[in-house]
């Protein structure tokens, strides 16, 4: 396999750990051959072995080949995560195969414990009776099914890993209000008017009008999901995150823009090129630009100057 190679880099400063840095190669052979210990928090959503259409990784491989190679993740992450580090694992299944994601989580525990489940809700429709709206409500997007056998899957999975399952979290930076004043005097350690949100997330998809430019990627999820992520882990325990299928760079993005270090991987360049884009749009004053910033050849940065392109 080739060397791995890391064709953007983000820096704040000279010599300082806060930086983003984007590397084409194989992101679970960059966990597994860096450093120990050096990786705070993971958030990432490997392939789901659905017949997606990458550009540059075959989608489909027999049951249990796949699964191992989901296992290799679990390792790799447990190698680069810092004792007291969270891994965030995001992972959906079609209704035809619902037991998908618990089969990808049982493939990657192996020395982890499974702290929290949290379902990332993509889209909901409220029932006017519930909202006291004068009409029912629906927010989100989800992808709609035909069949007359299966209801829309309109949520995914997150697991939360962890070696202990004893990491503490900020459960509050990612808090909701009351829904009441006085349920604040009921609780004795109810300080502030702020309550865990709980584990169901409701992030939809930012709307597109034009997929081949502005998500040029089949699987994607939305900046608001890592940023989160980093946000229940507790900013001041993360100096750097990790993302080894990083994709069009959204876990990157949510790091720049909470100013946390950052490394990730993906073997398409074309990806890489737009990753980078949406970080330089967001990166904090006084972090530096890129460094060579096309891929392979004349025809690789014409073709990243096109996947960048807003």
């Amino acid at each position: 396999m080739p060397k791995a190679r890391t064709p953007f880099v983000y820096r704040s400063s000279p010599g300082t750990r806060r930086e983003i840095r984007l590397t084409e190669g194989d992101g679970i052979r960059g966990l597994a051959e860096g450093p120990a210990g050096r990786i705070d928090v993971v958030v990432t959503s490997p392939p789901y072995n659905l017949g997606q259409p990458y550009r540059l990784y075959r989608d489909r491989r027999p049951r249990d080949e796949y699964l191992a190679w989901i296992g290799s993740l679990g390792r790799a992450v447990r190698h680069a995560l810092h004792p007291d580090g969270s891994f965030f694992l995001n992972i959906g299944g079609p209704p035809t195969d619902p037991w998908l994601p618990f089969d990808v989580a049982r493939a990657v525990s192996d020395g982890w414990v499974l702290q929290n489940v949290i379902h990332w809700i993509k889209s909901i429709a409220l029932d006017r009776s519930a909202t006291g709206l004068d009409r029912d409500l629906a927010l989100g997007h989800y992808r709609p099914i035909g069949s007359p056998r299966y209801l829309h899957g309109t949520q995914e999975y997150l697991f939360q890993f962890t070696r202990t399952g004893r990491v503490p979290l900020d459960r509050l930076a990612i808090g909701v209000p009351y829904a009441h004043p006085s349920n604040r005097g009921r609780w004795r350690r109810a300080p502030v008017d702020r309550r865990c949100r709980g584990n169901s997330w409701f992030l939809p998809y930012p709307t597109i009008q034009r997929r081949a430019t502005e998500r040029p990627h089949p699987a994607t999820f939305p900046e608001s999901l890592p940023e989160w992520c980093y946000r229940l882990h507790g900013l001041d325990r993360v100096r750097t995150a990790a993302d080894p299928f990083v994709g069009l760079g959204a876990s990157a993005v949510a790091a720049a823009r909470l100013k946390v270090g950052f490394r990730g991987w993906d073997i398409d360049p074309e990806y890489l090129a737009f990753a980078a884009r949406r970080v330089d749009r967001v990166r904090p004053p006084g972090m530096t630009g890129a460094t060579d910033p096309a891929p392979r050849g004349a025809g690789g940065a014409r073709r990243a100057r096109a996947a960048s392109r807003p």
